[in-house]
């Protein structure tokens, strides 16, 4: 709203000797300060009224914060307090009351509000637009006059300090978050690593990938009894009907046997039923470059450890894993022969031996005599 020149006219000013911007001057255009305003910081808004020469604290304004739409102002020397009301909905609107009269700041005017008559216009201010940033304002005595106000210094400290409180919360409410710098948040710590497991079931980690779950591959980490209570704890499950206990290489060989004979220990003081037995070992050696070693060849061969060792533990008797006597190798030969047999196919007959020439030596009938060659020989040396 422009403003009357011929008016008195007050400019707010920030004040030159404070670099925070809390304190405000309110001067004439001549530059002479009339009233002094102080914000003053902490977790609660408060703002402070002085005049300048004395330094005498005229007015206050409270809140919880400056956006509070609801503010205490009070007077002193006499104190008087004023409730500062928000009443708009979509307009601005703050109302307060001073003696019999009721007052209403509109944005850049206040009114002396006179029901049913039209309201009186008492103050107005020039602002930007967009927010409240006030400039000057000007009280417009000559419509003050018109009504009964003994106080009207007062009034006037009330419509100037309301004001004020207005461009506090708009500072508030435009000035940008301050977004606290925080440390960069810190790792949690790692979980401690369990502890190492040890006996049996640092065995049953040592199986698991290994192969399939009824299986015990003996390494050089562990000790038999170790092995043997893992190997007892697989034949307890009713669904495992036999395991396979085998060496990792050739040196764990004899630690094969030494844990199968103290799993079946174990077994048999538990009271468990007899287990079947079935090895399988390995003695071949590869050749070298493809071709079999003939050295040491008609040397008689001495018995060589196995260099693998498998051992099956089974509750069922399997008769594929059993060992074949020779005579059932025997039986199953004259047994497919006899089949063939009774098909009607002759068995293949082996051809005798030859047998010695009883006539060696002597001359041959109806082959031709020769007296240069070894028979003609043979004839000469025979008719002598």
């Amino acid at each position: 709203m422009s403003l009357d020149q011929n008016l008195f006219t007050l400019l707010l000013t920030p004040n030159t000797s404070d670099p925070a911007g809390t304190v405000v001057d309110l001067t004439d255009p001549s530059g002479n300060v009339h009233y002094r305003k102080r914000r003053i910081a902490g977790q609660v808004y408060r703002s402070e009224v002085y005049e300048p020469l004395s330094g005498a604290l005229l007015a206050s304004a409270t809140a919880p914060s400056a956006t509070t739409k609801h503010k205490t102002l009070e007077l002193y020397n006499p104190s008087k307090v004023v409730e500062l009301k928000y009443t708009g909905t979509l307009t601005f609107r703050w109302s307060f009351k001073w003696e019999d009269h009721e007052f209403e700041w509109r944005r850049e005017e206040c009114f002396m509000i006179r029901k049913p008559d039209p309201p009186v216009l008492v103050a107005v201010t020039k602002e930007p637009p967009g927010r409240i940033k006030t400039a000057s304002v000007q009280i417009l005595d000559y419509n003050l006059h018109r009504f009964d106000i003994e106080d009207r210094k007062g009034l006037e400290i009330i419509i100037l300090t309301a004001l004020m409180t207005f461009q506090d919360a708009s500072d508030v409410y435009h000035e940008p978050i301050a977004t606290p710098v925080s440390p960069p948040p810190v790792p949690p710590p790692p979980p401690p690593k369990p502890a190492p497991k040890k006996g049996v079931e640092r065995i049953a980690e040592l199986q698991q990938g290994r192969g399939e779950v009824n299986e015990v591959t003996v390494v050089e980490e562990g000790t038999i009894k170790d092995y043997a209570k893992h190997s007892s704890r697989l034949l307890q499950d009713e669904a495992m009907l036999f395991i396979s206990i085998r060496s990792s290489d050739s040196a764990q060989v004899p630690k094969v046997l030494q844990v199968v004979e103290e799993t079946k220990r174990i077994r048999h003081k538990a009271g468990g039923a007899e287990l079947h037995q079935y090895v399988l070992y390995d003695t071949q050696k590869p050749a070298r470059n493809g071709h079999q070693d003939d050295r040491g060849k008609g040397k008689k061969k001495e018995n060589s450890p196995p260099t693998s060792l498998v051992v099956h533990l089974s509750k069922i008797d399997i008769p594929e894993l059993r060992p074949r006597k020779p005579k059932e190798k025997e039986k199953k030969d004259a047994k497919e022969k006899k089949e063939k047999k009774d098909k009607g196919e002759s068995p293949k007959l082996k051809s005798p031996a030859p047998r010695p020439n009883p006539n060696y030596g002597q001359p041959t009938s109806g082959l031709p005599q020769s007296s240069t060659g070894f028979l003609g020989r043979l004839g000469r040396q025979g008719g002598k």
